[in-house]
This record gives structure tokens, C-alpha cells and sequence, in this order.
């Protein structure tokens, strides 16, 4: 096994955990809190930042001292934490997980964004969430159950590149018109090219084959501009996993968002036509680099008549994302109650008039 190594407090030696609510390192033990720049001196591992290229040449020969590797016996998944986190929950199927016997090694990413929304702030986004949905399921979406959801880091791929490209539309103006005895309609056809090109910045794919992809579009935009060098004391209280789709298998995804984009940009800049329709399209990216960062995201998992329901908070912004179910039993009680209803009002009605 590898030595375990723990994010020390400066102060005492003792493990420093990191606080979302205040975005410090905190020590239970002495109540100091230090932020990165005063702890990260502390930080014995010394691994480079990730590289995609090398990491080809090198497969999994880098790793960092001082995680350890979880496995869950339900699902299967495997998750990565620091040395002091009490990984008791698995943050995809909510049951038990084991440490494995051997310690693993997480590659290093190039950045991390911490977690800005703690479990105060979780309870009340979940709890606005659900509040007026009247045909939710009782106790649902607990407050124990929230309780014993555990915040997790998720592997990302940020994509920069450069776009260029042209497109061609099918576009038409219509002129309108009548006299004394017709109504006249003229169409006007036009063939209308677009040219140009674009840097992008920071397009996120998650590297995670577990995930599902839209739940992740979804959680989206995360704020870049808070994205931090990489300490393992980012994870104390934390878990996270790591990637298991590279960076090759995860370009097309990345490639088709950024053409999407370039459309749209494109088709935005047609105006003062009936229609438009698009009918060719050459866009080509270039100078392509990616960085490997572990983004924060709360998965919360419920079950309900024999269905799971997975749900995604952003852990830097609280956006929630994920579909709510619905109490058959309500529903019909609230059908039955409106029945009743407009037949009671229907009868008065008729009492009335007869």
C-alpha cells in the first residue's frame, strides 16, 4: 500500500477539512482556518499538473499520494477521496460502500472548482424545489435523505480550440399586397452565405461514462473564472471520481457542441428574411488543447414506485436539475375532487334554473 498523506493544518499538524460555506480550509481540532495560498506550501505531493499527451505515453503511471479508493458493492462504482473523508454513502445509489484493500493513485488534474453551496444551502434549494408540487410523493425527498447526500467531484474535460468555417441558407422574403379584386403574394428567393471563425474557452464534457450526459448538460453553466489549482485538500469531506471516458472518446461530443454553437451564431446572423433554412455547412476545428478538472456536483437519488430518480445540484451555483414523479393516488384524488366538484356545481346550476 501506499502512505496515506492528509492536508495538515499549519497550525497543529491536524487533518484541515474544506468549509463550502466559507471557502477555507477549517481545522477541527483548533479552530483555525487558513486559505489556499497560506496551506498549500503543507501540501507534500508534488506530482506535475495533467497532461493529455504525456498521460498517452505514460498510462496511468502518475498518480497522487494520499487518496483512497472506494468501490460500492451495489453499483459498482468507484470513487476517490482523501485520506480523512468518511466515505459512507455511495452518490449514485445512496447504500453503503467499502474501502478497497488497495490504495489507489487519482492523476492529477490541472484545476478544480470547490464546492460554494454547503449542506445548509442544500437543504433549502431541494426544499424550494419541491415546494407547490402538490402531487409529489410524501417525504420523498427527505431531509435525512439529503442529509447522507455526499458532495461529489466529477471529471471534466475542457476543450479550447479554434472554430472557422461557412454555411449556406436557403432564404426567402415575402411581399404581400392587394387591390380591388386580388390579393397578391410575392416570394422572393435568396441564397445566402456565411463566413467566419471563432476561439473557444473551457468547453466542459464530463468525463464520467457513469453519468448520464444530458443530467450533466443540464446542471451547467459552471463559472470558470473560479477555477483553482489543484490541492487533494479540496476533497477532505468530499469524494470523487475519476475518469474513465479520455479525452479522445469525449472530442466528438465536445466538437459537436462547438459547431452547434458556430451554427447557431451563423443562422443568428441571417435577418431581414420570411425563412431561412440551412442547406450547407463546412465548419472545422484547430489548435485543439484539453485540461482535466473535478467540477462540484450533489447527486441525490430517490426511489419511488419502483423507479429511481437521480437528481443534480451544482455545486458552485445550486442550480437543481431532474424531473419530479407523480402520486398516482394523488393524481386521482385530485381528478376525483375536481369531478366532484364541477358535478356539484353543474347540479346547482340545474337546481337552479329548474
Amino acid at each position: 500500500m501506499s502512505e496515506l498523506v492528509s492536508f495538515k493544518c499549519p497550525s497543529c499538524g491536524s487533518p484541515l477539512l474544506y468549509s463550502a460555506e466559507k471557502g477555507r480550509f477549517i481545522c477541527e481540532y483548533c479552530g483555525s482556518d487558513f486559505s489556499f495560498e497560506e496551506v498549500k506550501n503543507a501540501d507534500v505531493n508534488a506530482d506535475t499538473e495533467f497532461d493529455w499527451g504525456d498521460y498517452k505515453e505514460n498510462v496511468s503511471q502518475e498518480t497522487l499520494e494520499g487518496t483512497v479508493s472506494y468501490v460500492c458493492k451495489s453499483c459498482g462504482a468507484e470513487v476517490v477521496a482523501d485520506a480523512v473523508t468518511a466515505a459512507s454513502f455511495c452518490p449514485y445509489c445512496g447504500n453503503v460502500i467499502v474501502m478497497e484493500q488497495n490504495v489507489s493513485g487519482l492523476i492529477k488534474p490541472n484545476g478544480i472548482i470547490p464546492f460554494r453551496i454547503d449542506k445548509k444551502k442544500l437543504h433549502e434549494i431541494v426544499e424550494n424545489y419541491c415546494k407547490g408540487k402538490k402531487l409529489l410523493p410524501k417525504h420523498f425527498l427527505t431531509a435525512q435523505k439529503i442529509e447522507k447526500v455526499q458532495g461529489l467531484y466529477l471529471p471534466f474535460w475542457l476543450y479550447d480550440c479554434h472554430a472557422d468555417g461557412s454555411m449556406g441558407f436557403d432564404a426567402t422574403r415575402t411581399r404581400i399586397w392587394s387591390d380591388e379584386r386580388n390579393t397578391y403574394t410575392e416570394t422572393s428567393h435568396y441564397y445566402v452565405t456565411c463566413e467566419g471563425d471563432m476561439d473557444f474557452k473551457k468547453v466542459p464534457v464530463d468525463g464520467s461514462h457513469r453519468m448520464d450526459d444530458a443530467l450533466m448538460d443540464s446542471v451547467e453553466p459552471y463559472d470558470f473564472s473560479d477555477l483553482q489549482e489543484f490541492a487533494k485538500g479540496y476533497l477532505s469531506g468530499f469524494v470523487a471520481e475519476r475518469f474513465d471516458e479520455d479525452a479522445d472518446s469525449c472530442l466528438g461530443r465536445a466538437t459537436a457542441r462547438v459547431k452547434s454553437s458556430v451554427a447557431s451564431t451563423f443562422y443568428s446572423a441571417v435577418t431581414g428574411y420570411s425563412s431561412v433554412t440551412s442547406s450547407r455547412s463546412h465548419i472545422a476545428l484547430q489548435d485543439t488543447n484539453v485540461n482535466y478538472v473535478l467540477l462540484p456536483v450533489y447527486l441525490i437519488t430517490a426511489q419511488f414506485d419502483g423507479q429511481t430518480y437521480t437528481y443534480a445540484v451544482n455545486g458552485q451555483t445550486g442550480k437543481i436539475v431532474g424531473d419530479l414523479p407523480s402520486d398516482k393516488g394523488k393524481i386521482t384524488k385530485t381528478f376525483l375532487g375536481t369531478a366532484l366538484g364541477v358535478a356539484a356545481a353543474v347540479l346547482a346550476l340545474l337546481t337552479f334554473v329548474f
